[in-house]
């Protein structure tokens, strides 16, 4: 059985060709909240200047809005609204809202997309931006959420006072999120 094509370029592909490539990517989608959780990993020991590194941040970022009662996808975002510093410094809530967008609700997407600009409110000035960037969405149908996202699970999960807390905690919630695309270009290839 073959278990690599052999063209040198896509227009010499075949129906073979795509039917054993489609069968990877299936597994290789499956894999995808191995490769998070790895990701995430990246982030310890990563304290950029703040009072905890990136990971307990987050952690506490998803433990705070899983105390508070919201669901599996919102903790998820909580989780990852950060997993792009390390590969999109300078964009990172793009990085981790092109992660998680096949996966979760346009209210979740944006909010991770944007929490960034509404969580500069607090610090912007510091820097030489404008602090109150965030109001160029007022009209946004999801600027609440995401005002009050960065007010109760992001501004306040820098405790460092805090016990470390593990990953594994949220790994089935994320392998739950990650088992099934709502959308994206070839959501359908893996139904």
């Amino acid at each position: 059985m073959t278990t690599q094509t052999t063209f040198k370029a896509l227009t010499e592909s075949t129906q073979a060709d795509w039917d054993l490539i489609l069968g990877k990517q299936r597994s290789f989608v499956s894999q995808l909240p191995d490769r998070i959780v790895q990701h995430l990993l990246l982030l310890e020991d990563d304290f950029g200047g703040f009072p905890v590194d990136r990971l307990q941040h987050s952690l506490q970022s998803a433990e705070l809005a899983a105390k508070d009662g919201r669901d599996d996808e919102y903790v998820v975002c909580a989780l990852l609204h950060d997993i792009g510093d390390s590969l999109g410094s300078l964009n990172h809530p793009d990085v981790a809202a092109a992660i998680l967008e096949p996966f979760v609700s346009e209210a979740n997407h944006w909010m991770v997309k944007h929490h960034a600009i509404f969580q500069g409110h607090n610090f912007f000035h510091f820097i030489g931006m404008d602090r109150n960037m965030r109001d160029n969405f007022r009209d946004s149908a999801h600027y609440e959420r995401t005002e009050e996202f960065v007010a109760k699970y992001d501004n306040v999960a820098f405790d460092y006072d805090k016990p470390k807390l593990e990953l594994s905690t949220f790994e089935p919630a994320l392998r739950k999120v990650f088992s099934s695309p709502r959308g994206g270009l070839y959501k359908h290839l893996m139904e």
